[in-house]
């Protein structure tokens, strides 16, 4: 939904079907990125989505007021890579995926800096996964020698998080652990319509 007289920034090519309305609270339009989604920005908009064992690395370019979030369930596939037509859902290409829009956009691998967030232990007989993702991700970025500037990570809180990618300012609250049942379904559920789609076609507390 926009906000009359105030024109939505027009998305990036790739990118016109992330979902993106006006937020009035915050006075400028969101882009709401769901499990297996990234998007990329060079507009004072604002990035938002919703955590639990997943992760969300938030990457930006200064110099080119340039950036972008995405949204991953698990680290890798049982291979190792990525698993074909169930992708989005792993790191190495939710990372791959991200970092390589960036510099298709003119950035430079050594000017990038990333905060992480998530990876939330929503169950006890999940503990590993959220532990996983955040092994995964800072692994990842240390062997890309990308600078990370900022986290929250772990814990046992699910998360509300926004990114401001022009700024670099990131945003997290934390939500009541009695909804964690119910963000992990959304996680799921968000992730298989993402799959079904492909197949046909510093951190601040709030």
């Amino acid at each position: 939904m926009s906000r009359p007289g105030i024109e939505i920034p027009p998305a990036l090519d790739g990118f016109e079907g992330i979902s993106r309305s006006w937020e009035p609270v915050l006075g400028t339009y969101c882009a709401r990125i769901l499990p297996g989604e990234f998007y990329v920005t060079p507009h004072d908009e604002v990035l938002s989505t919703v955590l639990g064992s997943c992760i969300s690395a938030c990457i930006r370019v200064p110099r080119l007021f340039l950036g972008g979030m995405n949204h991953f369930m698990l680290p890798a596939g049982d291979n190792g890579g990525t698993a074909t037509g169930s992708e989005a859902r792993y790191g190495t290409f939710a990372m791959e995926c991200l970092v390589n829009e960036l510099l298709k956009r003119g950035a430079l691998r050594s000017e990038l800096e990333a905060k992480i967030v998530g990876g939330g232990k929503m169950y006890d007989s999940e503990a590993g996964i959220g532990q996983g993702n955040i092994h995964f991700v800072l692994r990842y970025l240390s062997t890309e020698g990308i600078s990370v500037i900022g986290q929250d990570v772990g814990g046992a809180s699910p998360r509300r998080v926004q990114y401001f990618p022009r700024s670099g300012r990131l945003r997290v609250k934390k939500l009541p652990s009695v909804r964690m049942e119910s963000i992990d379904r959304s996680e799921r559920a968000h992730l298989e319509a993402n799959v079904e789609r492909r197949r046909s076609g510093g951190v601040e507390l709030f």
